[in-house]
């Protein structure tokens, strides 16, 4: 025991005398950022530090120790960096972000639209949003939505990305990167969905049960102690209670919510048949105008990283640096890129703050490409 608190006193020596080192690196550190925002030169040298990594690497005398030894300085480079970005933000070298604060979205006098028919699940969490008596039509498609606020046919479209069963919604985040369109808000409302016909038809005249897939998936339980019924999938809820209604045929019923069960004139023949009765859907509000509301909180960015070993975490380690919470990351598959993928992050702040334009800062010169996508 009197060896190793010999060896621990020799230890704690080292580690003082690291941490004096340390200190003198981030001074000097700090001197070059001040130079290279006078002089302008850019930040981040990539080949630079791959020769200096390069050199301490080969100083290290076992294979063990320079792997220490890259990991070591390249956590010590990029605290340096995320320095040399705090200057820059300091001194107003950053740059206006391109959005603009504003205290409302002025939405009185906007046309809202939604994916579906009367009676969807978008309109209802659209009308929570916005109110009942707002100015709406709806569409198809998703994609049919984005294009419509992107030409100004409509001023917000209210859209899911995400559900606390099925987990997001794969095209929307493809299409927040496809189309110059943005966050301003979200809203989350619960999932209930009903098995819904014609009036008076009982459960032993059903034959065939439509709705979207995965609120058939969502339903299966109740749905699988009925196998004798036909499921067939189409393209949303209401869609599949208007069919009901259309058609008029008592061997049909749908899955869908009550709300669309009562605006199509159906008959709930049977409540709550959820799997998980806590199931909800999270809608975003998305508009084609750079605005944020000055008292936004959450964040949503999208990036690509370099395809080399610990680029992700390299840029991920900006949001603890800046004392930023991230609340979610998802991943997509980058078109044309086998085997590269672009993230999505969430994460708590607002625009105007200097810890996130610093962190911004940081991943934008760090990252292949990085858009915001919206502040609210």
């Amino acid at each position: 025991m009197a060896e190793i608190e010999k060896l621990r006193e020799q230890l704690d020596e080292v580690d003082r005398e690291i941490v004096s080192l340390f200190e003198q690196r981030m001074q000097i550190g700090r001197e070059i950022g001040r130079c290279k925002l006078h002089s302008g030169v850019k930040m981040i040298d990539r080949q630079k530090e791959r020769d200096k990594l390069a050199d301490m690497v080969s100083r290290a005398s076992t294979e063990f120790n320079k792997k220490g030894v890259r990991e070591l300085f390249e956590q010590m480079m990029s605290m340096n960096r995320k320095v040399q970005y705090q200057q820059m933000v300091e001194a107003g070298a950053l740059g206006r972000l391109p959005f603009i604060g504003t205290d409302s979205l002025h939405a009185e006098d906007a046309r809202i639209v939604f994916q579906g028919t009367e009676g969807a699940y978008s309109q209802a969490a659209m009308q929570r949003y916005f109110g009942e008596n707002c100015n709406s039509f709806y569409v198809r498609t998703f994609r049919d939505a984005m294009e419509s606020i992107e030409e100004g046919a409509a001023d917000f479209a209210v859209l899911p990305i995400e559900n606390s069963t099925a987990g997001a919604v794969d095209e929307m985040y493809d299409l927040l990167v496809e189309f110059e369109n943005y966050i301003v808000g979200e809203t989350i409302i619960p999932i209930t969905h009903t098995l819904a016909g014609l009036p008076g038809t009982q459960l032993h005249e059903i034959e065939r049960v439509y709705s979207k897939g995965i609120a058939l998936m969502q339903a299966s339980r109740f749905l699988n102690e009925h196998s004798e019924w036909q499921q067939i999938s189409v393209a949303n809820t209401a869609i599949a209670a208007k069919k009901i209604k259309d058609e008029q045929d008592k061997s049909q019923a749908a899955v869908c919510s009550a709300y669309a069960a009562r605006v199509q004139g159906l008959e709930v023949l049977k409540e709550n048949i959820n799997d998980d009765l806590n199931n909800s859907t999270r809608f975003i509000v998305v508009t084609n105008q750079k605005i944020f509301l000055k008292n936004a909180r959450k964040i949503s960015i999208c990036f690509e990283v370099p395809h080399e070993s610990g680029s992700l975490y390299q840029l991920l380690s900006h949001f603890i640096y800046n004392d930023l919470n991230m609340t979610r990351i998802e991943s997509r598959p980058v078109e044309g890129r086998s085997w590269e993928y672009r993230f999505f992050v969430d994460f708590d702040g607002n625009l105007a703050e200097p810890a996130v334009k610093n962190a911004i800062r940081g991943l934008r010169e760090e990252s292949r490409s990085l858009r915001i996508l919206g502040n609210y």
